[in-house]
């Protein structure tokens, strides 16, 4: 067994079983069903086996589905977190050392790491925190390499480490992954633009019950964004390490709580690709983003095309970038598409390149290529993967390009020769 289907089986295992404490697999969870060519299988009959080929080798093949649409949200995240580094606890050591020695000379960091004070723990959080925030705000790792629609806080740390890195959702976990390893106490913190009054749990528990998301848009900005709130040895810290659009956030006590009171709670101004947005960020009861995290992991199967098209996140956000495909039919749908967005960036007073097809090639795209060198290789490399994926989620037969924004006076340069005219507003 290779090692890459050695961790695609152990992925699997974690979908079945329900992990301890201590990280050793359990019971599978409740209302598991294997299948076989759509019959159930039961758990003391054996499946039926084919013969195929891999080039000149004959091979057995046995063919199961697991069916887990009627599982319920029992995963252990203590449990889970502990399997998940034990499958590799020297490489999520050195990327939290590596972080540390960023920060801190080589004594230092060893002191750090004894965590018997309140402020060697914050040490710890600030540094690794900053790391994760430093990496890309990105979903194209979504439709290259492993093409994992929704990372976990482990699959995340070592998208990080390859290069990449994630969304809100991906990085909270990542750095919730590595602090639980050492103990330290945290809560998910759920935030949106407007949501200043307080939270729907009801409405959103219903929402992760039945997935019927329709005319639910404003529970949902609730849970737009997502960040930690960490007590360490009496000391209250606020972290986010989102980037893109999101400043880096380590407030610790009254600056925390100055964004999270009840009665008078102030609101965070992000600056969204054309608007500026107030956030509020809200305490809430653990089960309602630990099941959101479930759930995008296994039962919103378009999780990976949401987050780039209905949550308008694109493929990256920087402060100085935001790129973004556009999916089209025929020369029809992608004019007007190309008008929507030429129109709107100009009444923001943003620089915006369409390119005809998949590629960078137009006054801002081979601007943010020279820039982004890497990050835009694999922007190029997503498109077989997500063009594949968005006619599976919309039908077949469609085409796509790249959307370039600049964000800032600095990545703009002269002014580009796409502008909208005045019969597109």
């Amino acid at each position: 067994m290779t090692r890459a289907s050695a961790e695609t089986l152990a992925a699997l295992q974690d979908l079945v079983y329900v992990a301890s404490d201590d990280g050793v697999l359990g019971e599978m969870f409740r209302d598991v069903v294997f299948r076989q060519r759509g019959q159930v299988v039961a758990l003391e009959s054996a499946p039926g086996g084919a013969v195929t080929h891999a080039g000149d080798k004959e091979v057995a093949l046995i063919d199961v589905e697991i069916d887990r649409m009627n599982v319920r949200y029992d995963r252990n995240w203590a449990g889970f977190h502990r399997r998940r580094w034990d499958r590799d606890p020297d490489l999520y050591s050195s990327f939290i050392t590596d972080s540390l020695r960023r920060d801190h000379s080589e004594d230092e960091v060893g002191a750090i790491l004894q965590l018997v004070t309140g402020e060697q723990k914050i040490e710890l959080l600030g540094s690794l925190a900053r790391r994760i925030w430093e990496s890309p705000f990105e979903n194209y790792s979504r439709f290259v390499d492993r093409k994992i629609r929704f990372k976990t806080g482990d699959e995340t740390v070592r998208n990080i480490i390859d290069g990449g890195g994630g969304i809100c959702t991906e990085k909270v976990q990542a750095l919730k992954f590595l602090t639980d390893h050492y103990g330290l106490q945290s809560e998910y913190l759920i935030a949106g633009p407007g949501t200043r009054g307080p939270v729907p749990e009801a409405r959103l528990r219903e929402l992760l019950t039945t997935f019927d998301f329709s005319f639910a848009k404003r529970e949902m900005r609730y849970w737009d964004h997502t960040a930690l709130l960490y007590t360490l040895n009496g000391t209250t810290v606020l972290v986010d390490a989102t980037n893109g659009n999101i400043p880096f956030l380590f407030l610790e006590d009254e600056a925390a709580e100055s964004l999270l009171g009840y009665d008078d709670k102030s609101p965070l101004k992000v600056r969204m690709s054309v608007r500026d947005e107030e956030f509020y960020y809200h305490r809430v009861a653990q089960d309602i983003p630990e099941n959101l995290f479930f759930a995008l992991e296994g039962w919103i199967t378009d999780a990976d095309l949401m987050q780039v098209f209905e949550n308008e996140l694109g493929l990256y956000i920087s402060e100085d970038w935001f790129v973004t495909p556009m999916a089209f039919k025929d020369r029809t749908e992608f004019d007007d598409l190309k008008r929507r967005y030429l129109r709107v960036c100009q009444c923001a007073g943003l620089d915006c390149s369409v390119s005809d097809g998949w590629t960078l090639d137009t006054p801002l795209g081979r601007r943010f290529a020279e820039q982004e060198v890497e990050i835009s290789q694999k922007i190029l490399s997503a498109k077989d993967h997500l063009q594949k994926r968005y006619d599976e989620w919309d039908g077949d037969g469609h085409q796509t390009a790249l959307v370039t924004v600049a964000l800032r006076e600095s990545s703009r340069g002269r002014p580009t020769e796409e502008k909208a005219t005045t019969a597109d507003v």
